[in-house]
């Protein structure tokens, strides 16, 4: 697919700064083939589902993983941590990229960082070095690692975690989740089946397409995990089959990796760039927000509803000044 294909006009307005409040006020577009375009709100969604549905969502939690530190010079730096890369390292984005050397150290009132290794494109092996766990000492010296095209501050760091996140990892939020309530999640589970499944949000997922072809990008791999119980739940489903919700893009490229046409162990790391051709085997139906354009993630919205019907769908959201990415509404596509 050619990225200029993945090209679309939006008006700055529109893209979201705050969540709505409360969450599940959202707007919520739903496209089923073959039928008109209908505008819901999100805390409609259990009646949008049939009544044998199984959801799926992302558990992942985000990790207050952007650090702005001090080096010795007294100059400023800034690290995100971006995974674990074993031995207490982390591989991380690091500024400024070619100012830090190998061997220094930064800090951030009690938390040191040391740049062990340069690997290129801005990312490093750091070691950060922390009295008790590193999760602490991030919710004191760390901050909410937010998407740039967010400007304005967030009145709470839980606005960027979704109401069910467990696992902390991410460094980025699996955000058609982030439109959850408590009550509208444990209305959901009464009515349907809810599982979890685990993948850990990387940047590099959000980030535009630089190549002119989407078969020259070379996504980075994200870590995930299926507990064995989600992963029978998720088979039963299949072979009754029944439909399968996944709730976010993340839990599409789970769900397609490990259940799909060449499937793959409950626990691993994923490349799966999923773009139109690709032939979807778990997934039934996805709940996502808008996306950026020339991403890889408005590629996989083309894949599953079709590439001229995604380009309806995001004419009609624009004209219905619905409010787009990380913070915006939600569609719900069949």
């Amino acid at each position: 697919m050619r990225t200029d294909e993945l090209d679309y006009e939006l008006p700055p307005g529109l893209i979201a700064q705050h969540p709505a409040s409360p969450r599940d006020s959202a707007r919520l577009l739903v496209s089923d083939r073959g039928a008109a375009i209908r505008h819901r709100t999100f805390s409609d969604l259990p009646d949008e589902l049939w009544d044998e549905d199984l959801v799926v969502i992302n558990d992942t939690r985000v990790l207050p993983a952007r650090v702005r530190a001090r080096r010795a010079t007294g100059g400023s730096a800034e690290v995100l941590l971006l995974e674990p890369a074993g031995d207490g390292r982390w591989q991380a984005l690091v500024r400024p990229y070619r100012r830090l050397r190998d061997g220094e150290r930064v800090s951030a009132g009690a938390l040191e960082i040391e740049i062990v290794e340069h690997l290129g494109e801005g990312r490093a092996l750091v070691r950060p070095a922390a009295e008790g766990s590193l999760e602490e000492a991030l919710r004191s010296a760390g901050e909410m690692p937010l998407p740039p095209y967010i400007t304005e501050p967030l009145a709470d760091p839980d606005e960027y975690q979704t109401v069910y996140a467990r696992d902390p990892g991410s460094a980025a939020a699996p955000t058609a989740g982030l439109h959850f309530t408590p009550d509208l999640l444990e209305r959901l589970r009464r009515s349907h089946q809810v599982v979890s499944v685990t993948l850990d949000v990387g940047l590099d997922t959000f980030r535009p397409v630089a190549e002119d072809d989407l078969d020259g990008h070379r996504i980075h791999t994200e870590s995930y995990r299926v507990d064995p119980a989600a992963a029978e739940s998720i088979r039963g489903a299949l072979d009754a089959g029944r439909r399968v919700v996944a709730v976010g893009t993340t839990t599409v490229r789970v769900l397609e990796t490990v259940f799909g046409e060449d499937a793959g162990p409950l626990e691993g790391r994923t490349g799966l760039m999923i773009q139109p051709g690709h032939r979807f085997r778990a997934v039934d139906v996805m709940l996502t927000n808008f996306h950026l354009p020339r991403s890889t993630l408005l590629a996989l919205v083309m894949a599953f509803a079709g590439v001229e019907r995604t380009r309806e769908i995001y004419r009609t959201a624009i004209a219905e000044r619905y409010r787009f990415y990380s913070f915006g509404d939600a569609c719900l596509l069949t």
